[in-house]
């Protein structure tokens, strides 16, 4: 029922994680997707073969989300190959350790610079070639952190936060034609939080705090992206879909 026959998605972070689970269900969806990665090529690799055998192309473009250059690169990378960009979902990020009064200022500005400042230039120029096709869809990924805050990790709470009020400033900004919308996992079994969830004590004190009792899967999270990209949403912008098994509870 839900389809992405002839759409061209671009996913930044899509290499592993999140990214990735929704670059393969989207390309079994029918779309051709361009993602981004950092430095592990053969996990990239295996995403673009995953979107082969769903029986679509698979584009990954090496590079840091925080420079410009690379966000420029990403966008014309889509409209070279496939000739437009139907959906970004803005993915990337990273999640730090950092109490507030031992916060270093390359900690604090690495965060800054993947999770905002990244999200924000690849935006930028998805958004000059929506305006020319006159329609496109933008996904952006939040956290309950955004919401709640975090302690200990209050520099990538702070761009979560911001994230959220990126969405709905844009969304008001660029409706009708371009629909934005967020989602906003809890914790997830990906690699970035394979340290807390690896520790018995930690899993089991975090697992309390969740109604459905265990915490989700990259597919999980995949599937509500999805969703957003397709015709089912047409009616929605501006909304955090928080996908977090009860565990912030937000209006």
């Amino acid at each position: 029922m839900i389809s992405l026959a002839n759409k061209t998605v671009l996913i930044t972070g899509g290499s592993r994680g999140i990214g990735r689970a929704a670059a393969i269900l989207m390309a079994k969806a029918g779309a051709d997707i361009v993602f981004s990665y950092y430095r592990n090529e053969q996990a990239a690799e295996e995403v673009v073969a995953e979107i082969g055998k769903a029986g679509h192309r698979g584009i990954s473009v090496a590079g840091n989300i925080a420079e410009e250059s690379h966000c420029r690169e990403l966008v014309d990378t889509a409209c070279r190959e496939f000739g437009k960009l139907d959906v970004l979902v803005n993915n990337a990020g990273i999640w730090t350790y950092a109490p507030i009064d031992e916060m270093k200022e390359d900690v604090y500005r690495e965060t800054i610079d993947i999770n905002l400042s990244g999200l924000i230039y690849v935006t930028r120029y998805a958004v000059q070639q929506m305006k020319k096709q006159g329609q496109g869809r933008i996904i952006n990924l939040s956290s309950t952190a955004g919401q709640r805050g975090e302690a200990f990790h209050s520099h990538y709470a702070a761009t979560k936060g911001a994230i959220i009020s990126l969405t709905k400033s844009w969304a008001t900004e660029l409706g009708p034609s371009i629909q934005v919308n967020c989602v906003a996992p809890g914790w997830v079994d990906t690699d970035m939080s394979s340290g807390p969830l690896a520790d018995p004590e930690q899993y089991k004190q975090i697992v309390s705090l969740i109604p459905l009792r265990r915490v989700a899967t990259a597919e999980e999270i995949a599937g509500p992206i999805l969703f957003l990209a397709s015709d089912l949403s047409n009616f929605i912008t501006g909304e955090i879909l928080n996908v977090n098994g009860g565990a912030v509870l937000v209006g």
